[in-house]
């Protein structure tokens, strides 16, 4: 019989991969544990949408995002 870990990882890996997706974003999260970093995200959402309830931003689907970040990268 293997380890905790093992079986663990066994079990993970039969999951769906939206279950495993979940599974990964909440693990990430518990990473995520120091104040400051979380106050400093929340104040860049507060200014983010402040910006899009202003108009001096407009939104962009991520459809149109990702290939304009893509061409970025690649010049």
């Amino acid at each position: 019989m293997g380890t905790n870990l093992e079986v663990l990882e066994a079990e993970v890996l039969q999951l769906t991969p939206v279950e495993r997706l979940h599974l990964l974003e909440r693990l990430i999260a518990s990473l995520d544990s120091d104040p400051e970093v979380e106050e400093a995200w929340e104040r860049e959402a507060d200014r983010r949408e402040a910006e899009l309830e202003s108009g001096s931003v407009s939104a962009v689907s991520g459809q149109v995002a990702i290939p304009r970040l893509r061409a970025r990268i690649q010049r």
